[in-house]
């Protein structure tokens, strides 16, 4: 049952050390096509597993839930649907409340296995959950909007802060283009939206792994890379939401998230666009707003970064004495070696920087697919955008980004 694209990637990785193939085994199988559903039965069956939990929330139960159920009964599987329940502003947030919901239908169904029906927010609910119980599960996408079904990572909301988590990540993913195709036009354009932010996440990778000495691997920036401009070149495909296009976009989104799978983290598709998003994201929780979608951010984001590291390119990093005016040998020393860094990469750097399209591009490639074309189009404050651009990068302050080395030795 393992797909071409499984098979594919595992060629191109097959010479890579053990801990980096350890993750991608894990994963059994891969459908994206025209009737992928009905795999689903016949992959429990085969796994042993004749009773699940599957999750969903109204929605994605009435697009793909309510007939994965009937064809999960007529094969005699033993079925518990758990409807998430909103929250006041009507979002399926994944906090404590949704996870709880979940692990109590997993305890007295006695289930073998989860089942996600739905998107992201749905998928890190069902692979903490199952991860807290023991299970597997298995990764049943109605929407291309996000690159994370492959994740073994649940970015959690407890008590309002958003944290990342270790969990599980699918053994199988059927992703049927049927009902991809349906999905509302807002999530495939945040899809794209979220594979256009690789740009930006690919060059903060590449630029902490030459600054601060941070893990990289270059099959994994390759794998992201082609994903990167198999989409973009489909982007009218995309737009017009035909079978071929929706499918290229699944493909992609499901390859990003493999090399992620690959390298162990999620350096290769998220990087300070993805700050900013979080950024955002915990901001509205704190204010009690409506969530937007994840993709949507990332692509408005990457067009700031993108603004921001066009201007850096051609300004230039001139390295302050001290982290924040510190003074004092230790502080002095981490700027010094920065500094060196710098100088001693800032070619390499600026051929980089030239890689990014810049924010007119896309711009223009977000309209094209009827996503956000600035930050001006998502309900976020002028105020918000300028704080993030100088706090964002403490959302995950271990990463050496160059909007952390800007705001922290240079603005």
């Amino acid at each position: 049952m393992m797909s071409s694209l499984l098979s594919n990637i595992r060629k191109q990785t097959a010479d890579l050390p053990a801990q980096h193939l350890a993750n991608l085994d894990e994963v059994e199988a891969i459908r994206i096509e025209s009737g992928a559903l009905s795999g689903v039965a016949g992959f429990l069956e085969q796994k042993g597993w004749t009773s699940a939990v599957l999750v969903a929330d109204r929605n994605t139960y009435e697009k793909a839930g309510k007939s994965l159920e009937e064809l999960l009964v007529r094969a005699s599987l033993q079925v518990q649907v758990t409807l998430l329940r909103p929250d006041a502003k009507d979002d399926v947030i994944a906090d404590e409340a949704s996870l709880i919901q979940v692990i109590l239908d997993i305890q007295q169904s006695r289930a073998g296995a989860v089942l996600a029906v739905g998107g992201g927010t749905i998928h890190d609910i069902s692979r903490y959950a199952a991860y807290t119980a023991g299970l597997p599960f298995v990764s049943v996408p109605t929407a291309a909007s996000v690159d994370g079904f492959t994740s073994k990572g649940a970015p959690i909301i407890v008590r309002g802060e958003k944290r990342t988590i270790p969990a599980i990540g699918p053994s199988a993913i059927f992703a049927d283009v049927d009902i991809l195709m349906q999905a509302p036009a807002p999530l495939t354009a945040a899809g794209f939206g979220d594979m256009l932010g690789k740009y930006t996440s690919l060059f903060d990778w590449r630029f902490g792994s030459l600054i601060a000495d941070e893990p990289y691997l270059d099959r994994s920036a390759d794998i992201t890379a082609a994903a990167l401009r198999k989409c973009v070149d489909a982007a009218g495909m995309i737009a017009r939401r035909t079978e071929e296009g929706i499918r290229t976009l699944m493909e992609a989104l499901i390859e990003s998230g493999l090399a992620m799978l690959l390298f162990g983290q999620s350096h290769p598709a998220s990087g300070s666009e993805h700050h900013l998003s979080h950024y955002w994201e915990m901001e509205f929780i704190r204010l009690g707003k409506k969530q937007l979608l994840h993709g949507a951010k990332v692509g408005a984001a990457c067009i700031e970064i993108s603004r921001l590291y066009h201007a850096i390119k051609e300004e230039g990093l001139e390295i302050r004495a001290g982290r924040f005016g510190e003074t004092g040998t230790k502080a002095e020393q981490e700027a010094d070696r920065i500094r060196h860094r710098v100088s001693e990469h800032w070619n390499g750097i600026r051929l980089l920087l030239e890689q990014i399209p810049s924010p007119l591009e896309l711009s223009e490639l977000m309209r094209s697919v009827g996503g956000p074309a600035s930050v001006s189009e998502l309900p976020i404050s002028g105020d918000l955008l300028q704080r993030s651009l100088r706090e964002a990068h403490h959302v995950r302050s271990s990463r050496k980004t160059l909007l952390h080395i800007y705001n922290e030795y240079v603005r």
